[in-house]
This record gives C-alpha cells, structure tokens and sequence, in this order.
C-alpha cells in the first residue's frame, strides 16, 4: 500500500498536493474565521476546529470514492447548450451561498451594523457548523479533483490532505485572530470569498478561469494592505513620539515660569 515512498517521484508527489491543499484551502480558513467570529468567544475554538475536522473528514470520504466522484463530471441535462454535471450544480450552489454570505456580511460591517452580546451567543454553535460543512463539501470538490490530477496513489492523497488540515489547523486561530484585529484585512478577507464565489458559479457554468491568476490577485492585495498597515503604523508611532516630546517641552516651559511668579 505504502510502496510510493520508495520512490524519489512518490515523496515530491506528497510536497507538491501538500502545498496545493494548503492553498486550496484557505479560503477555507478565512470563511471559517469569518463564521466563527459571530459566536461567543469561549467557543469559536471548538467551532474552528469542528469546521477543519469536518473538512478532513469529508475529504477522506470523497476520496474513497474517487471514481464515483469522477463520474460526477458526466452531464445530467442540458441548458443553452451548455451540459450541466452533478459537480456543476454544487459548484453553482456553493458559489450562490458564498456571495450571499460575503455580500451580506460586507454590508453588515459598511452599514456598522453591531449585534449584541447576547445574540451573538444565541445564534449557536450548530448554525455555524452546519455552514462552515456545507462550504467544507463545496471546496472539497477543488481539493480532492486536484489531488486526482497530481497523484495516482490514493495513500498520498489522503496522508497529503491529513498533513494540510493539521498545518491549517494549527495555525486558523493565529488568521482568525489577524483577520477580526484588522477591519480593513477582514473587508479583503470578505472581498476574497466574493471573488471565490462568483469564480465556483463560473466554474459551474464551465467558464474555467485559472486559479493561478485568483491567488496572485489575493496574495499581491495582502502585500499592499501589509505595506499601508506598516505605514500606519510608522506614522502612527511618530507621532506618539513628537506628541510626548511636545507634552516634556511644555512641562520644561512650565517649571521655568514657576520661579518668575
């Protein structure tokens, strides 16, 4: 079962879908870290790590049937000419909640909308699961169709999606926490899943737009609001430094006048 790490090419095989899952899903942490921000704090923890397990889990299913999951691209009906798989519907769903969700929640956040504590406890634990599950299901399909296409061995598929959830679940707390600091970040953040969903209803519709150009656009976006966030806080740094340096200056002026009176 395991004779692929014999070989030089099996381990690069398991680098690269590594690398590639934990790409493909970080859209899958920022919506998590997103969702779990609307709970109470003492359980957004366990909402994150339910969410990533679920992920896990429900990649490993899908990966045991990858053949039926491959059959899934065969189109079941027709539409203006254009052939519609059990794949292309889920993929048109998942996008259609995604924009719903960022676009609401942007609206929420640009209207400075501010839930109270006790709705924001109320709104529960099993909500936010259940969608946090129901987006899990759609990136999966992106996830586990890559690992078909960059590896023949069903062990490396599963070990390389089992090491990516680990690495993505030690480190959501530390996103989601950068992301709920940062309003600005967070705006990108829910820019990102709109953008990701428009491209999964694309996707659904067979207009393959190349993922490789989507995460240049997020990854240069973060860099440019990383070099304003530096900026701010250069200037901000400086002027608490000239405003302590005036505040000395005026208490120096002071003890001089007092021996005057």
């Amino acid at each position: 079962m395991f004779d692929a790490f014999l070989t030089l090419d099996g381990w690069m095989s398991l680098l690269t879908l590594t690398i590639m899952e934990i790409v493909l899903g970080i859209d899958n942490v920022i919506f998590i870290s997103i969702i779990s921000d609307k709970l109470n704090i003492d359980i957004q923890s366990k909402a994150r790590f339910i969410g990533l397990s679920g992920a896990l889990i429900i990649r490993i299913i899908l990966l045991s049937f990858i053949t039926y999951l491959v059959g899934m691209d065969e189109s079941i009906f027709t539409l203006f000419d254009i052939g519609f798989s059990w794949r292309d519907l889920i993929l048109i769903a998942g996008g259609l909640f995604l924009v719903y969700k960022s676009t609401s929640e942007i609206y929420e956040k640009m209207e400075g909308h501010v839930e109270i504590h006790e709705e924001k406890i109320n709104r529960g634990l099993s909500t936010a699961v259940m969608q946090i599950i129901l987006l899990d299901v759609v990136f999966s399909f992106d996830s586990i169709l890559t690992a078909v296409g960059l590896s023949n061995h069903i062990e490396i598929m599963v070990i390389a999606v089992v090491i990516s959830m680990i690495v993505m679940l030690v480190f959501a707390k530390t996103i989601s926490d950068f992301i709920n600091k940062h309003p600005s970040v967070k705006v990108l953040a829910l820019a990102f899943l709109l953008m990701i969903g428009i491209l999964l209803i694309a996707e659904g519709f067979d207009q393959h737009v190349p993922k490789g150009y989507i995460y240049f656009s997020m990854f240069f976006s973060l860099l440019v609001e990383a070099i304003n966030m530096y900026s701010n806080k250069r200037n901000k740094t400086r002027e608490n430094i000239e405003k302590a340096i005036e505040e000395e200056q005026q208490k120096i002026e002071e003890e001089q006048e007092l021996p005057k009176k």
